[in-house]
């Protein structure tokens, strides 16, 4: 075997990488016209967001906020290409080997999407159309690579090679492009959500105070826009579904099964509800945490219709996209205002906060209750079912924790001497806040002055008047709940049942 020269081994990478585009190209196209959940991307990624233990979880959300998704799918393409690139390699130096790479990236995307939950029936065609088409874009460039027998290396036709190559790229490219355009072209999902027209809530939450807003630039809204509401899940490729194809199941340990159509949903009488929902991978100060007005139906109108056993502990509900979340009974059968929720800030839920219907428990964390896409309630115990994230070794009942952070001035920036202020957002979701206090250098604790609260189940905003002085000062904050207690200075990390500790921001006063 002769050695190839570096020449040889670039246009050897650059063939592998061709094919790998070519394939994960049309791959694409097909899953957007016959079933995008099987896009290779998607069900490659979903896989590795399954499987991910719980402090990559967190790195990955410390590292990339709300932008993990996009670094995962980055991540993905770039291990793709290298791998690619050495398949390349491979198989000009042995036939076959690189192909056999190539194929078995295929069938591994076969297999993701096969064993995703509500995998479709054509599930495996995107993987299996993904390896074929590699493969034979593989073969066929490497054989036009290979000297023609009895002709030196210098024989081969390195321009009309790079055409070849640049082509199946292009290909590759072209027809991602046009998959891209193909599902945006069937999301008629889109149009259904844009045309529907919300009930009237029969129950109408009151205004938001007028004392609400304290109105300081750089302090965060009481009300968080939809477009700037933080969007953690597991999701890669967000379930478009039809209103019309959308029911809800309620089974287990319950005296009747209840089914409801979103026709039967839109027809009951709808509850309005300012709630503030928070990720348990927040960190201390940090901004996976945003407050918005629901509308819905209560999730113990429905419960009470099915009858729950007096054994039952649990609810586990679970989303068109298979995530699950493990949601203490209580919370879903007391007075809280738990909904069903349709509508969002005064529209229908956007896409990716879980159209049409997603659930909003006041008081616990996300991964125990925010069920978005949701399909199904199981009434269970916690000793006979786990959910998603309890699986993977976080806290099974996630009660919101008492936080509060500083927002001005930030942290690391600078402000001016003289009159100014601190200020920021407290919250404890179901007790509500009774108080904020103010720590600057480690002097005394001042208390601070707290917006009027929506209620008890939203954030509320906090401002203290400072004269500041030349120099570096450290600032502390520490909430006091409306049961007394106040908020801990013991530092915790988020998992496994939510961050905890002061909030601390250093500033510069020039």
């Amino acid at each position: 075997m002769r050695e190839t020269r570096a020449g040889d081994r670039l246009r050897s990478a650059a063939a592998g990488l061709s094919a790998a585009v070519v394939g994960v190209g049309v791959a694409e196209l097909v899953a957007a016209i016959v079933e995008p959940a099987a896009s290779p991307f998607a069900v490659i990624g979903g896989g590795l967001i399954d499987l991910a233990p719980a402090w990559a979880k967190d790195t990955a959300i410390a590292l990339f906020g709300t932008g993990d998704k996009i670094a995962l799918i980055t991540g993905i393409a770039l291990v793709l290409a290298v791998v690619a690139a050495g398949a390349g390699l491979l198989e000009l130096r042995r036939s076959g080997l690189g192909a056999t790479i190539l194929g078995g990236l295929g069938a591994l995307a076969v297999v993701a999407a096969m064993i995703r939950p509500g995998a479709g029936p054509f599930a495996w065609l995107p993987g299996i159309v993904a390896g074929v088409v590699a493969v034979i874009a593989l073969r066929l460039l490497i054989r036009r690579l290979r000297p023609i027998a009895g002709i030196r290396p210098d024989g081969v036709d390195r321009r009309r090679f790079l055409v070849w190559t640049a082509g199946a790229a292009a290909v590759g490219v072209a027809t991602l492009i046009v998959g891209n355009v193909a599902r945006g072209a069937t999301r008629s999902i889109d149009a259904v959500r844009s045309a529907l027209q919300l009930p009237k809530a029969a129950s109408a939450a009151p205004p938001v105070p007028t004392g609400a807003e304290l109105d300081i630039p750089g302090l965060a809204p009481v009300v968080t826009p939809n477009t700037e509401f933080y969007r953690i899940d597991t999701a890669l490729i967000v379930p478009r579904i039809d209103p019309a194809d959308w029911s809800l199941r309620i089974h287990g340990m319950v005296d009747r099964e209840v089914v409801i159509s979103w026709d039967e949903l839109l027809a009951l009488p709808m509850q309005e509800a300012d709630v503030t929902l928070a990720c348990v991978s927040n960190t201390v100060g940090g901004d996976l945490i945003g407050n918005a007005r629901w509308l819905g139906y209560p999730v113990r109108e429905l419960l009470a219709r099915a009858g729950v056993s007096a054994d039952a502990d649990m609810v586990l509900s679970t989303s068109a996209d298979g995530f699950t979340a493990s949601t203490p009974l209580e919370a879903l059968t007391d007075d809280r205002d738990a909904l069903f929720a349709i509508g969002m800030n005064g529209e229908p839920l956007p896409m990716e906060h879980g159209f049409p219907v997603r659930m909003v428990v006041p008081g616990l964390y996300g991964y125990v209750s925010a069920t978005k896409w949701v399909t199904q309630l199981e009434v269970t115990r916690f000793d006979r079912a786990t959910a998603y994230w309890t699986t993977r070794g976080w806290s099974d009942h996630g009660p919101i924790k008492l936080q509060s952070r500083i927002d001005v001035p930030r942290g690391g920036g600078s402000v001016e001497p003289g009159e100014t202020v601190i200020a920021g957002m407290a919250w404890q979701q179901h007790v509500g806040v009774d108080g904020v206090e103010v720590r600057i250098d480690g002097g005394d604790w001042q208390r601070a002055e707290l917006a009027d609260a929506i209620s008890t189940d939203t954030w509320v905003q906090w401002r203290l008047p400072w004269t500041a002085q030349s120099g570096r000062h450290t600032l502390e904050c520490r909430a006091i709940g409306a049961d007394g207690k106040t908020q801990t200075d013991q530092p915790a990390a988020p998992a496994p049942d939510g961050a905890q500790g002061w909030h601390r921001v250093e500033v510069s006063v020039a």
